[in-house]
């Protein structure tokens, strides 16, 4: 293990591998601060568990175009940077809509403003995990490939242990510490983020940078106005015809440089627009190829066919069974160890494995847990002797740990295959067909609960519901030949 941290250490530098180990963590530890918004919305503003789930799909819908990030900051860069400029900005909307919350009750107890801070905050973390996969993307290339794998993991480890850290705190913190003390409380990590950004240095890139170009004509336009104002101060002589003539020249000279200008700034224009251009083109070929197009469009089906019934289980949980915010961070912290436990177990074993059977494993897997699910909710296991909290336990872990056996070839292959130029588009891009997936099978979701009237205190129907999100679950295997069959975790 030392010896493997300290080939990390060389190959990339202590100040990178820190910022991406900050930045994974920080997502991680959000868990700590949602537990927050959910308990915010059922309990201070009281919305049914349909509209709890529909505000937070609406929150969370930045992380579903995220390739809008990814293209601007791999066609547009800042000061010549196209990396720590954008996780600059990022993170100052990461870290300003938590100290918003935490210091105003009337903008935390309103459902619109609310949601709109919520929405502005993902904005920031979405850029932000954009930006870092990107350059992850960059760092592993050529004679650094072979740490593809080895970055991908310590980057989820990290996730990994912030969640279990945010999870194991946040019950904690819900029990002890207002809700506007843990918004505040959470805004530290984005504030370390900001500061760690400058210790990683990014190289210029090689070509002439647009917005610099930009910034110089402003400059000489700022200075031919400058002149402009000191000709109109000059008194001239009328009388003398050398003078008019002097005069003449100068506006002509004037007039010649803002059309200089003019053309230059059209000349940018076009610059920039044929960057984008040819990133389209290079984004739309890399994309169009099998082993990415065809695993893809699975991932997706594979989530826009499954409702999202999360939010409504969390009702279910803390309103019907009672359990409280302690030990529902203690499910989460079981997940986290679920998830670390899936990674460690890819890379072992699976990621030479066949994607199809990876994958078709994977589905049957997350059958199985719904109809765990399906007997939580008939109350099948108290005759056997087995607690809710068992059922609720052992169901976390295992959903986390299978989830990631379907997550990690997809990050290894988005890795390994983003063309040089384009590593934030594309790579933004394969997660957001994930988050895509998720928020429609959350809205999916938030429309079956309200057919089905399930709300606070009534969940006669959500056993029904589970057995619809069981029906759905083998859609999936039923479009498993979209994967090439051919194809592996780790390569085509």
């Amino acid at each position: 293990m030392i010896s493997w941290l300290k080939q990390l250490k060389i190959s990339f530098g202590v100040s990178f591998l820190w910022l991406v180990c900050l930045i994974y963590f920080t997502q991680g530890f959000r868990s700590f601060v949602w537990t927050a918004v959910s308990y915010q919305l059922k309990d201070k503003l009281e919305l049914t568990p349909s509209v709890s789930q529909f505000v937070t799909s609406i929150a969370f819908f930045p992380w579903s175009i995220k390739p809008i990030y990814g293209i601007i900051s791999d066609c547009i860069p800042i000061k010549g940077r196209k990396r720590i400029p954008y996780l600059v900005l990022a993170t100052f909307f990461s870290l300003f809509p938590w100290l918003i919350l935490g210091l105003s009750s009337f903008l935390r107890n309103s459902k619109v403003q609310f949601t709109i801070l919520l929405t502005l905050q993902n904005i920031g973390s979405a850029m932000a995990d954009v930006v870092i996969d990107a350059m992850i993307a960059e760092a592993v290339r050529s004679e650094r490939a072979s740490f593809a794998g080895d970055l991908q993991s310590v980057s989820w480890m990290s996730m990994a242990l912030g969640g279990i850290c945010g999870s194991l705190l946040g019950g904690f913190a819900l029990n002890n510490l207002e809700i506007e003390g843990i918004f505040l409380f959470f805004s530290v990590l984005p504030a370390v983020q900001l500061f760690s950004c400058f210790l990683v240095e990014e190289n210029a890139v090689s070509d002439k940078d647009p917005s610099e170009l930009s910034t110089a004509e402003k400059s000489l336009i700022k200075g031919v106005s400058i002149d402009e104002d000191k000709i109109s101060s000059v008194k001239f002589n009328k009388s003398t015809s050398r003078q008019r003539k002097n005069r003449q020249n100068t506006r002509e000279t004037v007039v010649t440089s803002k059309m200089q200008i003019s053309d230059k700034e059209k000349s940018v224009g076009a610059t920039l627009f044929k960057s984008l251009k040819i990133a389209a083109h290079k984004l739309f070929m890399a994309f169009k190829q099998p082993i990415i197009l065809r695993p893809m469009t699975w991932f997706f089906l594979a989530l826009v066919t499954s409702p999202n019934i999360s939010t409504i289980m969390f009702y279910y949980q803390t309103e019907y069974l009672k359990l409280d915010a302690s030990f529902l961070g203690t499910t989460r912290v079981v997940g986290w160890l679920g998830l670390m436990l899936g990674t460690l177990v890819y890379n072992r074993y699976l990621k030479k494995m066949k994607l199809r059977r990876i994958l078709l494993l994977a589905q049957v897997g997350i059958s199985v847990l719904s109809l765990l699910d399906m007997v939580l909710v008939s109350r099948v296991h108290l005759s056997f002797g087995i607690s809710d909290k068992i059922m609720v336990l052992f169901g976390s872990a295992l959903s986390d740990g299978i989830n990631q056996f379907k997550f990690m070839p997809f990050l290894i292959l988005s890795g390994q295959l983003c063309p040089p130029g384009i590593e934030g588009t594309l790579f933004a891009l394969f997660m957001s067909i994930n988050n895509l997936g998720s928020t429609l099978g959350s809205f999916l979701g938030a429309g079956m609960a309200s057919l089905l009237n399930i709300s606070s205190g009534s969940y006669d129907n959500f056993l029904l519901g589970i057995a619809i999100y069981f029906l759905c679950t083998f859609i999936p295997i039923a479009v498993l030949f979209l994967i090439p069959k051919e194809a592996t975790g780790i390569s085509a």
